[in-house]
């Protein structure tokens, strides 16, 4: 059985919809459904129009209210559009009542990050975990593919082979699961000689929340191509090239960008990808400085990583990156309101930040390769002090370098 895809017109247009409840304020909601925009945006759909509610809990039928939904399906009819995605996971329940009364397709948070990631994959290695995630997300929503063979009512004559046939793609998808994990742990054996082969170079791995430049600032230490591209998950499979600093070499890898409400099955299918990162010496966090909530996006590439790294303590520098985006409105003099996020300047920030990390902090410019020197020494610094421990007989290689700098 083939899984269902998006299918991609020409900008299909959508509407998006979010909730506000006790854990996330409506200024919140309003910026989960800007980063659900620009995933529609990456999967090739036009964003024409938010729709937000006040609930306590989602509707566990429609996840809206009635009214809220009337409006909805209105607004869908008359401006031709072709699809509701809704910020949060949906029940198979609710996905089906949700077609029956909008009559669009309807699609999930999850639902659209699995189809963003399957026209990413490139390698086979991406392929295969992608289609592990999805089948995976698939399973426990069968019973929605199969209404028209439901048993209506009881009684003799009644008894249609809907219940059979669910069983039966029931099993397919499971044998398909544990084929491609199976798949999987076949090219994980040979992504570990692979890193066995690279000897004890130093590693460092470059994490971070999607579209913060990672690949930008690969390209600009590497003096590779990274595919880079101001879109949400450029890139999927993890990249390694060597670099030289002065006369130290090390490898920098590019890994997948972490992004708030990630699928738990997606999670589950990259963990093999995030090898890197377990292994690693040194992992260089790298944040956008210019988006409003970095400090938010900071905590989610935090989480992830305990959950992917078994909670691994590992040197990290942070490198708060677009410093060239940054801006922020001072307070007047007589404004007595709380100081927010957008009133702090850039000096005000660093000196925070800098303060609380030391010298494993860096701002910079990918783009206009502001302070990349100041990142390469620190990161010849951090590399040489993994190289050493490792190898103290090759001090003598290194003993001017600071006097040189």
């Amino acid at each position: 059985m083939k899984i269902p895809e998006i299918n991609r017109p020409e900008a299909e247009r959508a509407v998006l919809v979010g909730l506000v409840n006790d854990t996330q304020n409506e200024a919140r909601v309003r910026e989960y459904l800007d980063e659900l925009a620009f995933l529609a945006d990456t999967a090739g759909a036009v964003c024409v129009r938010t729709f937000t509610q006040r609930l306590d809990y989602p509707n566990p039928r429609t996840f809206v209210g009635k009214g809220k939904l009337e409006e909805i399906a209105a607004f869908v009819e008359e401006n031709d559009i072709a699809m509701v995605i809704f910020d949060d996971d949906l029940s198979s329940k609710q996905v089906l009542n949700l077609e029956r009364e909008i009559k669009v397709k309807i699609l999930d948070r999850t639902s659209l990050i699995l189809d963003i990631f399957a026209n990413r994959a490139r390698t086979a290695h991406a392929k295969t975990q992608v289609e592990l995630a999805q089948y995976q997300y698939l399973l426990p929503r069968l019973t929605r593919m199969w209404t028209h063979l439901e048993r209506q009512r009881g009684g003799i004559g009644m008894r249609g082979p809907g219940e059979t046939q669910i069983e039966t793609d029931r099993r397919i998808i499971l044998d398909k699961i544990a084929r491609l994990k199976e798949e999987l742990r076949s090219i994980d054996k040979q992504k570990s000689i692979q890193r066995k082969n690279r000897g004890k170079l130093t590693r460092i791995a470059l994490v971070g929340y999607t579209n913060v430049g990672k690949s930008t600032l690969m390209n600009l230490l590497s003096k590779s191509d990274v595919f880079a591209e101001n879109k949400l998950f450029a890139t999927l499979d993890t990249t390694v090239r060597k670099v030289i600093i002065d006369n130290l070499p090390f490898l920098l890898s590019d890994t997948v960008g972490f992004i708030r409400k990630l699928p738990t099955h997606l999670i589950e299918s990259f963990k093999s990808t995030l090898d890197e990162v377990r292994e690693a010496d040194i992992l260089v966090h790298v944040v956008d400085i210019s988006h409003p909530n970095f400090e938010e996006q900071i905590q989610v590439v935090e989480q992830t990583l305990r959950e992917v790294c078994d909670g691994a303590d590992k040197p990290t520098i942070l490198v708060f990156n677009k410093i060239d985006a940054f801006t922020y409105t001072p307070k007047d003099a007589d404004d007595l309101s709380e100081v927010r996020r957008e009133n702090i300047s850039l000096d005000e920030l660093r000196a925070t930040w800098m303060a609380r990390l030391g010298e494993n902090c860096v701002f910079i410019s990918a783009r206009n390769s502001t302070n990349i020197d100041e990142l390469r020494r620190l990161l010849y610094t951090r590399a040489r002090e993994i190289h050493l421990s490792r190898f103290p007989y090759n001090d003598f290689l290194y003993q001017n370098y600071d006097e040189l700098q």
